[in-house]
C-alpha cells in the first residue's frame, strides 16, 4: 500500500514533505517501479538504482525551472513517476502510451529527449549557458551513467563546459559499475579503484581538520600537498583540472549523504560534479543479481523475477552469435568488436570462446570502427556487432576510415528495421538509406536465418567492407543449411507467377515473407498472379532481376527502411538510368516501406499494421494499385 507516493502529483507535493519522510518514499516509489515494469516490461535495473538520487534531486532543486535531464533516459521512470505520470505508467512503451525514455513533448519536466547514450553534458551546458545569456540564475542537472563517460562526446563537453566558469551546471556522474553489461576501459578501472579505497576519504576529512589550525602560510603550501596527495587517489583532479569543482564520491542511496550534498550545491556557482555510487537493480533481487537480464526486460513476474516468454525460438541476433563463433573456429583472422553491448549483440558468446579475440570498447561507437579499420589494415578481418540506431553515431568512421580505405571491415547491423517498444531513438530506419551511398561497400539483407549464415560466411571471404542488416526478431525456425557462398549482387527469385502476371514485388529482408503470404491471398481471392523476390542485395543491385521486372505493369518495392534514399529509391535509380520506364503501357512503381516519420513506439505487429507493411496492408494496397478494391 502507498500512502505517500498516492499525494504526489508533482515535485510540489515532494518538497512539503519532511527529511524523515523521504526514506519511506523512497521504498514506496521503488515497489511502485517494480509492480509497473513487471506489468508493462522496461529498463528496470537503471531506474531501481536512481530512487533515491530521484526524489533528492527533486526535493532540493525547482524542477521544471532548474533543468534536470536523464542520460539516455532509461532511469527515468521513478522521475516520470514524481512529475505526474504515475497513473500513466500501465502504458509504459505501448502504443499511444509513455515513452520509455525522457521526451519534451511527454511533459515540462522532460526538459530534453533521450534516448541513446552520452548527450546529457552536450545539452546541459547548452542549457546553462542560455540561462546565462538570459542572467537567469537556474540550475541545470544533467545525470550520467559511468558507463556513457565511455563516449568521447562527453568528455567533450566537460572539455566545453570548463571554460565558463560562470554557468549553473551540475553534472551528477552516477557510478554502479554497469552500463547494459558490465563497465570496460580505463575510466571504470580509474573509478573502481577510487571507491575501492577508504584512505582518500579519511585523509580528506583529517587534512580539513588539521588545515583549520596552522598559519595561513604553512597551510597554502600544505593545500598543495593534498592536492597531490589528492590527485593520486581519487579522479577529482581530473575533473578539475577541467573546471569543475568535484564532490564526492557519496552515497546515492542514503539521504543522509544526498541531501546536504545537493543543498551546498544549490548554493555553488560554476559547473559542479557530483559522483554518486549506486547499485543497479537496487531492491529487487532478481536485479541485482542479474543486472543484465534486468537492464530491459520483459514483463515478469513480481513476486518471482521469472521473465515471460524466456522460452522462445532462436532470434537473428542469436543465429549471428552462434555463426560467427563457427566461422572464427576455421579462421583465426576473424576477431569481434562491439560497443558496451555484448548480451545485446550476442557476441558475449564469441567472447567465451574467443576471449583474446573479442573486444568490447565501451560506449563508442566511433572509435569501434576506426578501432576496427586499424585491425584490418594488420589483415584481420573484424566483424563490428552493433545496433543500427547506434551506426548512425559512426558514419563519418564508416566512409573515411573503412569505405575509403577499401578496408575488410564487416558490419553485422542488428536492430534493423522497427523494434517495437524501445521507439523511434532505436528503430533502425535509415541505415540502408545512409550505408547505399557509400562507394565500395557491399549491402546485404537476408530474409531468413539460413541467409544471415550464408552472408556472413560470404562477408568474410570478400576483403572488401560488407554491411549485413537484420531484425530484432525471432527467426523463423527453418532447417538449419550449411552457409553457401552467394554470388554478390544476386537476388532470388521465390514464387513465380504466369508468364503474364503484371505485378512484380522486389523484397528486402523478412518483409519477403509478408510479401509472399499477400501474394498467395491475392492469387487465391482476386485471381492475380505474382513474382516475388528476394532481392538480397540493395548494393549491388540485381541487374538482371530488375530488368525482368522492369517488363511488368506494375513494380512493387518492399523494405522495412525509409522510403526516402532506401532499397525502393535505388530501383528506381537504376530503371531511370537504364531508360526502363515506360516500356509496358500504363506501368506503375510503388515504392513502400517507412514514410518520412519518427514511427512512434508500439509492438512490431502494431507498427506494421499503422503502415500497412503487414501482410493484410499490403493486400490492401496492391488491389488500391491495381484498382481491384472489390476482394
Amino acid at each position: 500500500m502507498t500512502h505517500l507516493l498516492e499525494q504526489i502529483t508533482s515535485p510540489v507535493q515532494l518538497r512539503e514533505l519532511t527529511d524523515g519522510d523521504l526514506p519511506l518514499l523512497a521504498d514506496e516509489l521503488r515497489s511502485f517501479t517494480i509492480d509497473s515494469v513487471a506489468h508493462t516490461g522496461g529498463h528496470l535495473g537503471a531506474s531501481l538504482g536512481v530512487v533515491e538520487l530521484t526524489i533528492a534531486l527533486h526535493y532540493i532543486f525547482d524542477t521544471p525551472e532548474d533543468r534536470l535531464i536523464w542520460d539516455v533516459g532509461h532511469q527515468s521512470y521513478p522521475h516520470k513517476i514524481l512529475t505526474g505520470r504515475r497513473q500513466q505508467m500501465q502504458t509504459l512503451r505501448q502504443r499511444h502510451g509513455l515513452s520509455g525514455f525522457t521526451r519534451r513533448e511527454e511533459s515540462l519536466y522532460d526538459p530534453f529527449g533521450a534516448g541513446h547514450s552520452s548527450t546529457s553534458i552536450s545539452a546541459a551546458l547548452g542549457m546553462a549557458v542560455a540561462m546565462r545569456q538570459r542572467q537567469q540564475r537556474r540550475k541545470v542537472i544533467a545525470v550520467i551513467g559511468d558507463g556513457a563517460l565511455t563516449a568521447g562526446m562527453s568528455f567533450e563537453a566537460l572539455n566545453n563546459a570548463g571554460q565558463h566558469d560562470d554557468i549553473d551546471l551540475v553534472v551528477v556522474l552516477n557510478d554502479n559499475e554497469m552500463s547494459i553489461s558490465r563497465n570496460v576501459g580505463a575510466i571504470a578501472a580509474y573509478l573502481s579503484r577510487i571507491l575501492s579505497g577508504q584512505f582518500y576519504t579519511r585523509l580528506k576529512d583529517g587534512t580539513g581538520r588539521v588545515l583549520d589550525k596552522i598559519a595561513p602560510p604553512l597551510r597554502q603550501a600544505a593545500r598543495r600537498a593534498e592536492g597531490h596527495v589528492k590527485g593520486m587517489l581519487t579522479p577529482g583532479t581530473l575533473f578539475e583540472e577541467l573546471g569543475f569543482n568535484y564532490l564526492g564520491p557519496i552515497d546515492g542511496h542514503d539521504f543522509h549523504q544526498l541531501l546536504p550534498t545537493l543543498r551546498n550545491i544549490k548554493r555553488l556557482t560554476g559547473p559542479v560534479l557530483l559522483h554518486v555510487v549506486t547499485k543497479k537493480g537496487k531492491g529487487f533481487a532478481p536485479a541485482e543479481t542479474n543486472p543484465c537480464t534486468y537492464h530491459g526486460v520483459q514483463p515478469f513476474d513480481r513476486h518471482t523475477g521469472v521473465v515471460q516468454g524466456s522460452g522462445h525460438k532462436a532470434s537473428f541476433t542469436r543465429v549471428f552469435a552462434d555463426t560467427l563463433v563457427d566461422l572464427a573456429q576455421a579462421n583465426p583472422g576473424i576477431v569481434a568488436i562491439t560497443a558496451a553491448m555484448p548480451e545485446g549483440t550476442g557476441l558475449h558468446l564469441f567472447q567465451q570462446r574467443f576471449p583474446q579475440r573479442f573486444f568490447d570498447v565501451g560506449i563508442a561507437e566511433q572509435h569501434a570502427v576506426t578501432f576496427a579499420a586499424g585491425l584490418a589494415c594488420e589483415g584481420f578481418i573484424p566483424v563490428v556487432a552493433i545496433y543500427s540506431t547506434f551506426l548512425q553515431r559512426a558514419y563519418d568512421q564508416v566512409i573515411h576510415d573503412v569505405a575509403l580505405q577499401q578496408l575488410p571491415v564487416i558490419f553485422a547491423i542488428d536492430r534493423a528495421g522497427l523494434v517495437g517498444a524501445d521507439g523511434a531513438t532505436h528503430a533502425g530506419a535509415f541505415d540502408l538509406t545512409f550505408l547505399r551511398v557509400v562507394p565500395n561497400l557491399v549491402l546485404m539483407v537476408p530474409a531468413d536465418e539460413n541467409e544471415l549464415r550464408s552472408m556472413l560466411a560470404t562477408a568474410v571471404t570478400l576483403n572488401r567492407p560488407v554491411a549485413l542488416r537484420y531484425p530484432r526478431s525471432d527467426v523463423l525456425g527453418l532447417p538449419t543449411e550449411k552457409p553457401q557462398l552467394l554470388p554478390i549482387g544476386h537476388g532470388r527469385c521465390l514464387r513465380r507467377g504466369s508468364d503474364h502476371d503484371d505485378i512484380v514485388l522486389m523484397v528486402v529482408g523478412p518483409m519477403v515473407h509478408h510479401a509472399i503470404a499477400a501474394a498467395d491471398i491475392l492469387q487465391q481471392e482476386d485471381g492475380l498472379a505474382m513474382t516475388v523476390y528476394d532481392a538480397r542485395f540493395v548494393k549491388p543491385l540485381d541487374r538482371r532481376m530488375l530488368r525482368d521486372a522492369a517488363q511488368k505493369r506494375y513494380i512493387v518495392t518492399l523494405e522495412e527502411n525509409s522510403v526516402l534514399g532506401g532499397f525502393g529509391a535505388a530501383v528506381l535509380e537504376f530503371l531511370s538510368s537504364e531508360q526502363l520506364f515506360g516500356h509496358v503501357a500504363g506501368q506503375k512503381v510503388a515504392v513502400w516501406g517507412l514514410p518520412d516519420q519518427f514511427v512512434p513506439h508500439g509492438t512490431q505487429q502494431q507498427l506494421w499494421q499503422e503502415l500497412q507493411l503487414d501482410v493484410a496492408g499490403i493486400v490492401a494496397r496492391i488491389r488500391q494499385l491495381v484498382g481491384n478494391n472489390t476482394g
